[in-house]
């Protein structure tokens, strides 16, 4: 039986899905992008000023999960603009320092305009 989770500490779904949910053992979150929680806004204009609001969103499902980013076991990264690569990958290594498994894509468009979204699958 899943459970789905649910904060206000991080953006409220903008379609027909839930932040996250829990089945077994495992956490699977949506991807999320960089809106404050607050306003429902995008926060940031560069790669590295969303990744880390990408980044804090997800911390917020984890916590509310009951669990926290030394559990995450793969992560899936989707980039705008594959020249923003590096600049990612240096916020992302500040969160995810178990390196987890990856997979990393360049894609046409993200929601809002956005230069990232991240999602995760970690252990509770």
């Amino acid at each position: 039986m899943s459970r789905i989770i649910s904060t206000n500490n991080a953006p409220a779904a903008i379609g027909p899905y839930s932040q996250a949910l829990i089945t077994g053992n495992l956490l699977f979150t949506s991807g999320q992008i960089a809106l404050n929680p607050a306003t429902g806004e995008v926060e940031g204009s560069d790669i590295g000023s969303q990744a880390d609001r990408v980044c804090r969103n997800l911390g917020e499902i984890l916590k509310e999960a009951g669990s926290d980013y030394s559990k995450v076991v793969k992560t899936t990264c989707f980039l705008a603009d594959m020249g923003d690569f590096a600049a990612f990958n240096e916020v992302y290594g500040k969160y995810f320092t178990g390196k987890p498994a990856r997979s990393c894509v360049a894609v046409k468009t993200l929601p809002k305009n956005v230069l990232c979204e991240v999602e995760v699958i970690a252990e509770v």
